[in-house]
């Protein structure tokens, strides 16, 4: 059945005339006249008498009619459902995040985006296990630092910095001017990292840096845990500036050789493949996007979110 000769019609008995109807609908007064001849061909009844002057509905025309409207009215009403439906989220959002910059920064978006969208539930994961987002039932994942080749389709927010820090109090037993000077002390290992013992320097126009080795004296599989080990005084490590601003502003932390740069990495929003996202997602992430963006800088200064 075409919908379009049931609206056709009604916009007929409505305006009581095919020229009318058709002024209406936007469309000639031929092809409204053709389609509710189809219409009254493919149910094999007269649903209007047509005069000179105007159009009648018969008495199976009016009764049709109201049925029309009632149709008319039902799809009108699925539509605008569909486009509330597109424009505010619903259902249950599920996100995965790293331990760290999922505490730090994702939980408050994940506050402020529950109060904005009440209709909206959300599941948040935090672990440094990369989980399947197919597999998973994920509607987004935040990943921190390289990506690697994937499939999936991901968008970089922001960047982040490293730093070589320790406890203000155990900053006062060494003394470092280069990072070579570094091998020798305790060290708290993060082996949630790929490589936790390993690290790139650079300064200035250096273009080959230093690279060091250290020794892990404690060894940590979750970053928060790392910090607060280095916090306890338990020597050095590398922490993302994200993680380290209030206490490097507090001066609970000391910057080891702020000269020198260790490398920076990207802050992701990954997702499944796919060709159109749900609104739920789209608002999160642009929430997410915009407190990224509000990040005030760290020592000389934090890129900016892209």
């Amino acid at each position: 059945m075409n919908l379009n000769r049931l609206a056709y019609f009604a916009a007929v008995v409505d305006a009581g005339s095919f020229t009318r109807a058709a002024e209406r609908l936007g469309i000639t007064k031929a092809v409204v006249s053709q389609q509710v001849a189809r219409l009254e061909r493919d149910l094999g009844m007269t649903l209007l008498i047509r005069t000179t002057r105007r159009v009648h509905p018969t008495e199976a025309g009016r009764t049709f009619h109201a049925r029309c409207l009632q149709v008319l009215q039902q799809a009108e009403d699925a539509f605008n459902e569909l486009a509330q439906a597109a424009a505010e989220p619903t259902g249950t959002l599920r996100i995965t995040a790293p331990n760290d910059y999922g505490t730090s920064a994702v939980v408050p978006v994940v506050a402020a985006f529950s109060a904005r969208y009440p209709a909206c539930r959300v599941e948040l994961t935090l672990g440094d296990e990369t989980i399947d987002l197919a597999s998973g039932g994920m509607d987004v994942a935040i990943r921190v630092g390289w990506l690697a080749d994937s499939s999936l389709q991901a968008r970089r927010i922001g960047t982040f910095r490293q730093f070589m820090v320790c406890g203000a109090e155990f900053a006062g037993r060494f003394t470092a001017g280069e990072p070579q000077d570094l091998a020798g002390l305790p060290f708290v290992a993060n082996m949630a990292l790929r490589e936790p013992l390993l690290w790139q320097f650079s300064r200035g126009d250096d273009e080959h840096g230093a690279a060091v080795r250290l020794q892990a004296t404690i060894a940590i599989d979750a970053t928060p845990a790392v910090l607060a080990a280095v916090r306890a005084g338990a020597g050095l490590s590398v922490l993302p500036d994200f993680l380290v601003r209030d206490e490097l502003a507090a001066g609970r932390l000391i910057q080891i050789l702020p000269d020198w740069q260790l490398p920076s990495g990207g802050i992701y929003t990954v997702y499944p493949a796919a060709r159109f996202r749900p609104p739920k997602v789209t608002r999160f992430v642009e929430m997410l996007v915009a407190a990224e963006q509000k990040t005030g800088p760290v020592g000389e200064g934090r890129e900016g979110a892209r």
